[in-house]
Formats: C-alpha cells, sequence, structure tokens
C-alpha cells in the first residue's frame, strides 16, 4: 500500500489509475492498523487493480487529511475514474467495503 502525504500526489494517482482505494488511517489507531493489512489481502487477492493508497493523519498526512475533511478514523474513500464513489467511516466492515467494490470493479475492468 503506498503511503501519500500531499494533495498533488493524490490528484496524480486519481488520474493514472482508474481505481484508488484510500485509507486515512493514522499509526495510533489500532483499527486502522489492523484494517490496512486486511484491505491490502482483500485487493491483492480479489481486485488486483485497485491502486491502494495510505494516508496517515498522525503523523506527515495530517494536511492532506484536512483538504479531504478527515475528522474521524479510520476512513475510506473508494474512487473510480476520477470521482469519489463511496465513502465509509468509524464502524464499517470489509465486506461493505467489498461489496461496494465488486460490481463498478467487474463493469470497469470485465473486458479488459
Amino acid at each position: 500500500m503506498q503511503s501519500i502525504t500531499q494533495q498533488q500526489q493524490l490528484d496524480g494517482l486519481l488520474a493514472e489509475h482508474s481505481a484508488v482505494l484510500v485509507l486515512y488511517g493514522g499509526a495510533n489507531c489500532g483499527v486502522c492498523q489492523a484494517l490496512k493489512p486486511q484491505l491490502l489481502h482483500l485487493l491483492t487477492e480479489q481486485l488486483p487493480r485497485v491502486k491502494a493508497v495510505y494516508v496517515d493523519c498522525q503523523q506527515g498526512g495530517a494536511s492532506l487529511c484536512a483538504q479531504e475533511r478527515i475528522m474521524a478514523l479510520p476512513v475510506v474513500h473508494i474512487w473510480f475514474e476520477g470521482r469519489r464513489f463511496a465513502e465509509f467511516f468509524k464502524v464499517f466492515s470489509l465486506a461493505h467495503v467489498s461489496a461496494a467494490l465488486t460490481r463498478p470493479y467487474q463493469l470497469l475492468f470485465e473486458n479488459d
């Protein structure tokens, strides 16, 4: 999972990749640290064309988190074709994230 800290980095990834998942978390957030490898596993095994990105809101990514209006951790943003498609925050399951990703992923990449 690629770590970013600047809005320009996020904008570049959104322009470069058709599907992007951004996890906003923190080094001191136990839920965030537990969720990170689970999301990576999901993407690697089932949705390999989704670019995974991590922003540490408690370290160097605080300004990006503020720009994206992140008020609580963890937060997951799902982007397709440069547009935010879904947002999950505080209390959610991996199944919710998977369900939100699967159908648009199939529509976008099925014919490739």
